[in-house]
């Protein structure tokens, strides 16, 4: 199959395009930085796997449509590229709460629009969105993100109504805290925030809410992804899986 993921570069990104490789995928990094994507791209390449890169903006819909003339047939799309800002609403830049908006829940949206007549053509195609546990609940500070990914769910939902009639799956995986850059610069801003150190804010505010107090794998969310595209999982579809270590059995 043909993979692509937006946000390639990243943590999550990089750790789901390794592991589909490694099951013998065609993975297409998608990122806005095309050079590091490519990069990646190449030392799958040189680990004997089948990849390639792609420049994506998914703050352009000029640059998805492009994209999408560009790389032909999509068999899965897993919508991953994220960003964040920390902030309390009345101090949150109009245009920081837009992007967040345009690349976590627009973006997405448009790029599923684009690519979906093909999966319909050839009767196959899955979409998967990284979600987040905030999706499902709420943190201060973090008001564009939560609406964000809480759109998500709704979104999936309705695409998946739409689009029973021939085998397309849509769902959201919802993990809590990774470990990954993006995660790290949200302990600085939160230590920053709440005058706290870095190990207080995981222990105090990440980790609090959850029983198993631990950071989720990006490993984890690759076998869940992997899995939502076998034939096993064929009826699943608008739903959320949860990899929150029971946070969100409170």
């Amino acid at each position: 199959m043909r993979i692509l993921i937006t946000g390639g570069c990243g943590g999550i990104g990089l750790a789901l395009a390794q592991h589909f490789a490694e099951q013998k995928h065609h993975v297409i990094l998608a990122d806005l930085q095309l050079e590091q994507a490519t990069l990646h791209a190449q030392n799958l390449t040189n680990q004997g796997f089948a990849a390639s890169s792609i420049a994506l903006d998914l703050a352009s819909q000029a640059s998805i449509d492009h994209m999408v003339q560009q790389v032909g047939e999509i068999d899965v799309l897993i919508n991953n590229a994220g960003i964040q800002h920390v902030a309390r609403l009345d101090e949150f830049p109009e245009q920081k709460w837009q992007l967040l908006l345009q690349v976590m829940l627009t973006g997405p949206a448009m790029l599923t629009k684009a690519l979906l007549p093909g999966m319909r053509e050839r009767n196959f195609g899955r979409v998967i969105n990284i979600g987040s546990i905030h999706a499902l609940v709420a943190s201060p500070f973090k008001s564009a993100y939560v609406a964000a990914k809480h759109g998500l769910l709704g979104f999936s939902k309705v695409v998946a109504l739409e689009n029973a009639d021939f085998d397309f799956t849509i769902n959201t995986i919802c993990p809590a805290y990774v470990r990954t850059p993006l995660v790290d610069a949200q302990i600085a801003a939160q230590c920053k925030e709440h005058k706290l150190s870095e190990q207080q804010v995981i222990e105090q505010i990440m980790l609090a809410p959850m029983p198993q107090k631990a950071f989720i794998g990006v490993d984890e969310i690759a076998e869940t992804a992997l899995f939502l595209t076998q034939k096993a999982t064929r009826h699943m579809t608008a739903q959320t899986l949860v990899l929150d270590g029971g946070w969100t059995a409170r």
